[in-house]
């Protein structure tokens, strides 16, 4: 067998088996379950009773930091100056000892509650309790206090406490920024003027006049770079005239006489002659040349007269081509000479343009800068008005939409919710307590641990609260698990012959007479002659079962020279013989451990088909190992969930210590309704239920035990017939 099968198979047990164990302790489940429910309502019920007030308070956004230039800063929304931590911020600023000490001192609670300051504050942080109302701006203020006029007081004077201490810190704020707004004012104040003192002393020494904007005159009224510019001008007019005349005089000296006349012909120029002359000249050409066409020869006097007058033109021309020359040259040394004069004038305005330049330049800048600053003071002085009139303007940064009330009913303690948490804390500890003790019991609980720990059989399952069998009718579906026990103890004995069998058990309680004396009551019924001993000397039960007198029996025949016939008794079962165990002796052990009680065994068991004897529990005297000895067979009975499994070790090394042999294990008083794994053996229950018309037998039993003192005369003969050669 592999050894680690055991622990596979109880490990499994265990994980498929939990509400069997509930079912088997339920009793300690439900217990606890009523100490814990009980519990809990005896809290609930002593707890003080508290009420609770609550006022719901809208809190803005702060203010925005102060701007000297009210740009930025002031443009931003009230939603962006709320960070994710604003709500939790405020919740601490509301439970804040400056907070909380304007409430002690405003209802006066050192008096009212008769405390101290400290005790007070205290007191104040644990009841009152700050929450965001989702989705919203608004903050819950709840207070909760054994007295419900309290309890209002404390949540309206907290809400105004935090309105005031809000106010008083951004009134603090405000007055801190428009004080370094004031100041700022006045710096800029103090620069502006600087910038005019630099300006005025520009103007005055630079002579500029200030006209407005980047305009500005001199002091003589006059635009500044006039000079300059005109000079520019009449230089360039002049440098252009004197090129032009340059040029004209070249090309009177670079032509002939013809060309030169023709260019000469095309000078606008004043008394130039020879623009009227020319064309004249031509004409008498022309005229000339017509003649000669005409036929007239050189000698004709027109002819002639026509060459004269061409002449006479032509000496004129370059007279005037002489004299264009001469103008010419007297325009160009003029136009030179002047050239010269306005170089230098040009060079002398240029020099006074650029200082008038530089001047302006140091002007412009200073009447910039004191501009600009002018600009921006004003633009600070429109903010510090702005925001001393905000300021003067009362405003609400926390405002109280629904004031706190006297609540009439308590919120605490939560009755259902208190009496619901102790069910289900008493149910779950209940059913802790109940695996915690199913983990610690080593008892014998099912058909495996017997079988596993002892390595036999178990011959049958009596099912609980059996009670004596020969006492009910006989279709008692209480006694089909002793015809079980009988049919399992035939096929588990190795020989016919072992039919003595002793019936042990592990402690006192465990069932082993009460299942001796049923077991026998069914082998009778079967046909089997059987024979009960008590040789439990110490406390002996089987005859309170059948009221037989117990003076005389097992002690009396071993101590003394009793026939066997004197201590048998026939008891009101047919085939069912018993001998009570006699008076108790001293040394039940020593008794038993002689020669007499060997005889005695080997006797009965020849003149009985079975022999049952009873015994005191095993591990507690060692009258039971006697016994075990001495008999063929030995069955234990086992209480189901009573004897620890190293226990019932014991009790077979007990039994084999001694020589005996254990047939097998019957697991009494099970419970076989609530244990799912023996509700098999519930099935005989229905097969063999009494019908109604054997309940009316019932009596006849009261008959048959009244008889039975008369049958007990019998029982002598009986055994006589039996062996007539030992009496």
């Amino acid at each position: 067998m592999n050894p680690s099968t055991p622990q596979q198979n109880e490990a499994a047990l265990h994980a498929v088996d939990y509400w069997q164990v509930i079912k088997n302790r339920y009793g300690i489940i439900l217990l606890t379950l009523m100490l814990v429910f009980m519990t809990a309502a005896v809290i609930t019920y002593v707890m003080p009773k508290k009420y609770e007030s609550t006022a719901v308070i809208e809190v803005k956004p702060p203010l925005p930091g102060m701007s000297p230039l009210g740009s930025a800063m002031s443009e931003i929304s009230g939603a962006s100056r709320m960070t994710p931590q604003f709500f939790g911020t405020e919740f601490e600023k509301i439970k804040s000892r400056n907070s909380l000490e304007k409430v002690v001192e405003g209802l006066q609670l050192v008096n009212r509650w008769n405390v101290d300051k400290e005790t007070a504050l205290t007191i104040l942080k644990g009841v009152v309790n700050t929450q965001n109302i989702r989705g919203t701006d608004l903050i819950s203020i709840r207070v909760r206090h054994t007295n419900k006029v309290d309890a209002r007081d404390v949540t309206e004077e907290v809400a105004r406490a935090y309105k005031d201490y809000r106010t008083e810190l951004e009134t603090k704020n405000a007055e801190r920024q428009l004080h370094e707004l004031n100041k700022a004012v006045r710096d800029q104040e103090d620069k502006v003027e600087e910038r005019r003192k630099v300006l005025d002393t520009i103007v005055r020494t630079k002579g500029i006049i200030y006209k407005g904007q980047d305009s500005f005159y001199n002091q003589g009224g006059v635009d500044e770079d006039l000079g300059a510019r005109s000079a520019l001008q009449v230089f360039h007019e002049l440098e252009q005239e004197k090129l032009q005349l340059e040029s004209q005089i070249n090309s009177l000296l670079k032509y002939d006489s013809e060309q030169l006349m023709v260019y000469a012909a095309g000078l606008n120029l004043p008394d130039n002659i020879i623009r009227t002359l020319y064309p004249q000249y031509l004409e008498a050409k022309r005229q000339l040349d017509g003649l000669k066409v005409n036929g007239l020869g050189n000698k004709h006097p027109t002819v002639m007269v026509a060459q004269d007058q061409i002449e006479k033109l032509k000496r004129q021309l370059d007279e005037g081509v002489l004299n264009l020359r001469a103008t010419l040259q007297a325009q160009l040394d003029l136009a030179t000479n002047r050239l010269k004069d306005v170089t230098v004038l040009k060079d002398v305005s240029r020099e006074e343009a650029i200082k008038r330049g530089l001047d302006a330049h140091d002007y412009v800048d200073a009447k910039r800068e004191f501009e600009r600053d002018q600009e921006l003071l004003n633009q600070m002085k429109i903010k510090q008005m702005g925001e001393t009139i905000t300021r003067k303007i009362p405003g609400e940064s926390v405002v109280v939409h629904e004031p706190p009330v006297i609540s009439n009913s308590a919120v605490s303690p939560n009755v259902t919710l208190n009496l619901v948490l102790g069910a289900v804390v008493g149910l779950i500890f209940g059913v802790g307590i109940a695996f915690f003790l199913e983990y610690l019991d080593t008892s014998v609980k099912t058909l495996e641990d017997v079988e596993r720990y002892l390595q036999v059989p178990v011959l049958a399952v009596i099912p609980k609260d059996v009670s004596v069998l020969h006492r009910q009718t006989s279709s008692s579906p209480d006694s089909e698990a002793y015809r079980i026990l009988r049919t399992n103890i035939e096929f588990n004995r190795k020989n016919p012959e072992d039919n003595s069998i002793t019936v042990v058990s592990g402690g006192a309680g465990e069932g082993k007479s009460t299942t001796l004396v049923n077991l026998a009551y069914i082998c009778a019924q079967g046909g089997y002659t059987t024979l009960m001993i008590d040789a439990d000397l110490r406390r002996p039960r089987l005859h309170t079962f059948f009221d037989i007198n117990n003076s005389v029996g097992l002690t009396n025949y071993l101590t003394t020279e009793l026939m066997l016939e004197d201590v048998i008794l026939q008891t009101p079962v047919d085939n069912l013989y018993f001998m009570p165990s006699g008076i108790l002796p001293a040394d039940a052990a020593g008794i038993l451990n002689s020669r007499r009680m060997s005889e005695l065994i080997q006797d009965v068991k020849q003149r009985f088909d079975l022999v049952l004897v009873d015994s005191p529990p095993i591990l507690g005297v060692s009258d039971a190992s006697v016994l075990a000895s001495e008999v063929d067979l030995t069955m234990v009975v086992v209480q189901h969930r009573k004897l620890p499994r190293n226990m019932l070790l014991r009790v077979k090394q007990a039994v084999e210590n001694v020589g005996g042999q254990v047939i097998g294990v019957v697991l009494n008083n099970v419970d076989v309704r609530s244990d799912s794994q023996y509700q098999y053996y519930t099935s005989y229950y229905t097969y063999y239920a009494p019908a109604e018309s054997q309940m009316a037998q019932a009596p006849q039993a009261a008959a048959k035990t009244a008889a039975a003192q008369g049958k007990q005369k019998e029982t002598a003969a009986v055994l006589r017939n039996q062996d007539p050669d030992l009496y």
